[in-house]
């Protein structure tokens, strides 16, 4: 239940070992949070629209499987050449041209960066309060940090202000959170993943194409050719007992209700979760079922895209991190990376900019309208040359449905089995004991939750990749242990 990355998964784990799948997803197309959908411009160009720009890392090891399935070539994905970061006082850091080896490629970025200096580094981290960084073994960070916040952590190591601002900001606003709501392990994970963890750093690819075109149409067929039913289009109302199975799914839109299934993958989103559930009284135990609804989403964020009449400075690059320019935390250039955009660029001599803010005040989202304006007026902080372009035609999402990983909530958080053998769950919102984040979390959740019930069927599971699940480094693993 749920056509995103975490049910997509779970389906061609399950459908590649004989299981007879139905795939059932609200929207009208395959993605979840990753989908796209048509719209038309207003001089008739037809465009697709999606929830915004997606990196994809080269530690997504288990999302980058799962594509391989539909995209054996992998000529869906095309390198990202930079990414670069700026704050509104002038600092600007790259990871582009970093050693990959670590801890190497972490003291190059010191190194190398206008926000680290080395005098700094030497007289005002505290070394003691900075080991958790380089010692994260996961799950036991969690333990350790997840009863701090990030910036309470941040500071306490007391990192330089534009360093933290600058670099750290983005591992905490990719969750969607301030860092005051954000967990510091979660934080300390991200960088065990980036930097300490792994040698492929924070260099990712992009699609070529739209994500329906790129991903999820090649993924469809992909479904199809080895059993699995996809049923668009279909929200999942309610799960009850079944007459000769173990569930009846019952189902609106699409005339598709009633089916008897032997088991449920429970793929949804926090919201429709915690709706099912709410439909569904004899649907899992009571403390499973009061787990879930302790569940909380990130707060609102906006994606806007922009259709300009006039170019963007060639030298601008396909995305841009910011810090300091008021709610704007990045801005990308769609036609550097993507065909369809780059496609309509050539045609009429414009630009494509996305536009992204992250945990938005109240203020933003009571209203929204101002909260667009401030977004451009930002980007035309940024990027000067904006001020004199007319905006063609624009796009706006506004949504809060992205899980909160705020401090304390570890212990809490469900994983991928409920109690129930025939009840699974997958999705970010799980707790997984990897060194996992975002995408590749949903990706290894689903794969996860395919694999308890194959097991349960005496079937074999999938194997599964990821980073180390603890830091490389001997040394400062010992001195972490004796002083953290």
């Amino acid at each position: 239940m749920g056509g995103g990355i975490a049910g997509v998964a779970a389906a061609v784990a399950l459908a590649e070992r004989g299981v007879r799948v139905q795939l059932l997803e609200r929207e009208r197309q395959l993605g979840g949070r990753l989908r796209g959908w048509p719209t038309t411009l207003a001089d008739g160009s037809p465009v697709t629209m999606s929830r915004g720009f997606h990196a994809f890392f080269r530690q997504y090891y288990n999302l980058r499987a799962l594509l391989r399935r539909a995209d054996p070539l992998g000529r869906a994905l095309a390198p990202m050449p930079d990414y670069p970061l700026i704050d509104a006082e002038g600092h600007r850091d790259t990871f582009q041209g970093l050693p990959r080896t670590p801890p190497w490629n972490a003291l190059a970025f010191a190194l190398f960066s206008p926000t680290f200096r080395w005098w700094d580094l030497a007289t005002r981290i505290d070394p003691v309060a900075a080991l958790p960084l380089v010692d994260v073994s996961v799950p036991e960070i969690y333990r350790r940090l997840d009863d701090q916040d990030a910036m309470t952590f941040l500071e306490r190591v007391r990192f330089p202000d534009a360093a933290r601002h600058l670099a750290f900001s983005v591992f905490s606003r990719s969750f969607f959170a301030d860092p005051r709501r954000l967990s510091a392990a979660e934080l300390a994970t991200m960088f065990h993943i980036y930097f300490l963890g792994s040698a492929e750093g924070l260099v990712f690819d992009v699609p070529t194409e739209p994500f329906p075109r790129a991903l999820w149409e090649p993924m469809g067929d992909y479904l199809a050719e080895i059993g699995v039913t996809v049923r668009a289009g279909v929200a999942v109302e309610q799960v009850v007992p079944g007459r000769e199975r173990r569930f009846a799914v019952r189902t609106g839109g699409d005339g598709y209700g009633g089916e008897e299934v032997d088991a449920v993958v429970l793929a949804a989103d926090i919201t429709g979760l915690q709706a099912l559930l709410a439909a569904s009284p004899e649907l899992g135990a009571a403390p499973w079922r009061a787990q879930i609804a302790r569940l909380r989403t990130a707060p609102p964020f906006l994606v806007s895209r922009l259709w300009l009449e006039s170019p963007v400075r060639p030298d601008r690059p396909g995305f841009l991190g910011t810090s300091g320019f008021g709610p704007l935390d990045n801005v990308s250039v769609w036609e550097r990376f993507e065909g369809e955009a780059a496609r309509w660029a050539r045609r009429t001599g414009g630009s494509v900019v996305e536009l992204h803010a992250y945990a938005l005040t109240p203020e933003m989202t009571t209203d929204p309208e101002r909260g667009k304006r401030r977004l451009v007026e930002e980007l035309r902080r940024v990027y000067p040359e904006t001020a004199t372009a007319t905006i063609l035609d624009e796009r706006h999402e506004l949504h809060a449905d992205c899980p909160l990983f705020a401090p304390g909530t570890f212990g809490d958080r469900p994983g991928v089995t409920t109690g129930d053998p025939a009840v699974v769950l997958a999705g970010d919102l799980t707790r997984v004991d990897l060194p996992v984040a975002l995408m590749e979390r949903a990706t290894t959740s689903g794969f996860l939750a395919a694999d308890a019930l194959l097991g349960g069927w005496g079937l074999r599971g999938h194997p599964l990749w990821t980073v180390p699940v603890r830091g490389r480094l001997a040394p400062l693993r010992a001195a972490a242990s004796r002083f953290g």
